[in-house]
């Protein structure tokens, strides 16, 4: 019986917060874009981002406090997820993703949100690598990473992590990773698991 009220709750969130449903709609068009042409759009991203902050600030009993909280989401989802770009393990589009997502949940769920999208991408790069029988490669790509990392932050120099073509296992549309981790977080919350 508690199941079925959580889940009546669920409804009830999704069909009096328009801030998840939108949320939601642009994670899975983001999702079908990385899919079939491995880009998020920007117009996605920063029309997200910029309807999360005015709505969160509209709606608001103390806008100004709402922006920041928004705002510091944004900011924090982009700065988690931008050492991965800089390294080049993860595209802009994916960086941006995050941003928006932070926009939306604000501060204090934006890490969870970020924890669930890594877990999940964890998870389907391990399937990804298996399923095209590469798990050794991967690997053995990931511990060269790291050494390599590792060797270049001591000697001085900018650490690189990016894999030659020949090496490389494939590309996984990280973007479909965040929309699934993140609507996971969500809706594990709402249900009381998260």
């Amino acid at each position: 019986m508690q199941e079925f009220h959580a889940l009546l709750e669920l409804l009830a969130m999704l069909a009096t917060d328009p801030r998840i449903v939108v949320l939601f709609v642009l994670l899975v068009v983001a999702s079908i874009s990385d899919y079939r042409t491995y880009r998020i759009p920007n117009w996605l991203t920063f029309g997200g981002a910029a309807f999360a902050l005015v709505y969160k600030t509209v709606i608001a009993a103390s806008p100004p406090s709402a922006f920041l909280l928004a705002f510091g989401g944004l900011f924090l989802g982009f700065l988690i997820m931008l050492p991965a770009y800089a390294l080049g393990v993860m595209g802009a589009g994916d960086v941006k993703l995050m941003a928006m997502v932070g926009a939306f949940l604000g501060v204090h769920e934006t890490l969870q949100a970020v924890l669930f999208a890594f877990i999940v991408g964890g998870i389907a790069a391990l399937g990804f690598a298996f399923f095209k029988g590469k798990l050794g490669r991967m690997l053995h790509n990931a511990k060269g990473a790291v050494f390599g990392m590792l060797a270049s932050t001591f000697a001085g120099f900018r650490p690189d992590a990016r894999v030659e073509a020949g090496q490389s296992i494939g590309k996984l549309p990280y973007g479909i990773c965040i929309s699934i981790g993140t609507m996971g977080y969500v809706l594990g919350r709402q249900l009381g698991y998260a």
